[in-house]
């Protein structure tokens, strides 16, 4: 079965990776439910989906809730006549140290990188289990194997979803047809850097090399044929790995950095982002990439350059 005809279910579809892949699916000739909190938002990728050559329907839902999740489920499930993959790719950052940092801010990234993926998988299992057979691509981030200071709760919420995907293939290892795929890419240009929310005093941007948001939305649609466990997306696994070796000095490193960044950067106010409430249109593209530096700047700093400041999804730039 290829990606043509898929039913495919999206949720942090809005913007960024999420909507980039809706509208990839919509190329590929997928019929899709896109989700999120925010309905301009989506009907702006509704409307990509339709000019990528595919349909879109559009169902506005805050994925925290674990009632309206199993809602828009069956509504999902009953508009496609099925769902054969559900991407969960809700996700919201704050930058700033722990103790700075607003506890609901911190409770409130918790609920939506983790929490809310939970209840996707608990409202599509018993589709995919009733079915018999289903795929469920839970987007993570290098952050789920690097951890990274003055991101405390983003670091706790993309352990944990690492952890939930390995206990849920535990429980499925008797449904040979039903798949548990994390992806994880490192820094994107998605419009996440202005949604953040910012405590550190200094102005959010990307690093070098910073990856298309196409260029993940490529790797999920390719586990619609080809389902994996685990997708690294703009580095090797096996170097996420190897960064847990030494993970307490790693950090250490990481946060000297900051601590002198936070010293010289340009200042700027405190914001929640849009942790709590819905952005503006913003389409799947950051537009901060320069793609002739950032090759550059990909063959020359490495995988131990890339692995100091994984995770943490954007990057303060210096003066």
């Amino acid at each position: 079965m290829t990606p043509s005809g898929f039913r495919v279910v999206v949720t942090g579809a809005s913007s960024g990776i999420g909507a980039a892949t809706a509208i990839a699916f919509a190329a590929k000739g997928a019929r899709l439910v896109i989700g999120a909190r925010g309905t301009d938002a989506l009907e702006d990728v509704a409307r990509r989906c339709r000019e990528a050559g595919g349909e879109a329907a559009v169902e506005t839902v805050d994925c925290t809730d674990a009632d309206a999740v199993a809602a828009f489920a069956a509504a999902a499930r009953d508009r496609l006549g099925g769902i054969d993959l559900w991407f969960s790719c809700e996700g919201i950052g704050v930058l700033g140290r722990f103790v700075e940092v607003p506890a609901a801010d911190h409770a409130r990234v918790v609920a939506v990188n983790l929490v809310a993926h939970m209840h996707d998988a608990r409202a599509v299992l018993p589709i995919f289990l009733a079915q018999e057979r289903g795929i469920w691509v839970n987007m993570i981030s290098a952050g789920g194997y690097v951890a990274t200071p003055w991101a405390a709760a983003y670091a706790a919420s993309k352990f944990g979803l690492r952890g939930f995907s390995q206990a849920l293939r535990g429980e499925l290892s008797k449904q040979p047809h039903i798949h548990v795929c994390d992806v994880y890419p490192t820094f994107v240009d998605t419009p996440g850097v202005d949604h953040a929310g910012n405590y550190t005093g200094a102005r959010l941007s990307l690093p070098p090399g910073a990856l298309a948001p196409e260029t993940v939305a490529t790797a999920v649609v390719r586990l619609a044929t080809r389902p994996r466990h685990t997708t690294a997306v703009g580095a090797p696994a096996l170097a996420f790995k190897l960064g847990q070796a030494a993970p307490n000095l790693l950090a250490a490193v990481m946060s000297g950095f900051l601590d002198v960044w936070a010293s010289r950067a340009p200042a700027t106010g405190d914001t929640p982002g849009t942790l709590f409430e819905a952005g503006r249109p913003a389409g799947p593209d950051g537009g901060r990439r320069d793609p002739d530096r950032g090759r550059k700047a990909a063959v020359a700093a490495g995988g131990v350059a890339a692995l100091g400041l994984v995770g943490l999804g954007v990057w303060l730039r210096r003066r």
